[in-house]
């Protein structure tokens, strides 16, 4: 059994995370069923995924584009949790019934009916200094 080593591939895939990235790639594709393009010899998925990318016996660019589309098919869209939209309705359901009870014209009316709004701002001003 050849040993592989991270400098065999690094000359073939310079930067370390690409190799790394591609390698886990191909060792889920070969996890999944995929061929074989070099012997097994009781090698686990990461090491044959390693040897194929060092002995070049796989297309890098294919591995590329199975990659990008493993990690599409992954991609968390941004709607709400549905914990989140508990909390949203129940803040909705508590807010609709404070305003079922008083509108909000209601309640500005209500704020001011002890104040006396024909009193002139200036007249209070004089009876205070009075």
């Amino acid at each position: 059994m050849a040993r592989v080593t991270v400098e065999d591939c690094v000359l073939k895939i310079p930067n370390r995370f690409d190799l790394v990235m591609l390698a886990a790639q191909r060792a889920r594709n070969i996890t999944a069923g995929a061929g074989l393009t070099i012997e097994r010899d009781d090698d686990k998925n990461p090491v044959i995924a390693l040897r194929e990318i060092a002995d070049e016996t796989i297309e890098i660019d294919e591995l590329q584009e199975s990659l990008i589309k493993g990690l599409q098919q992954h991609v968390e869209t941004e709607e709400p949790e549905e914990d989140d939209m508990d909390l949203l309705s129940v803040q909705q359901d508590q807010d609709g019934d404070e305003e079922g009870a008083n509108p909000p014209m209601e309640k500005l009316s209500s704020m001011y009916e002890d104040a006396d709004l024909s009193a002139n701002p200036n007249d209070e001003a004089t009876t205070k200094g009075a």
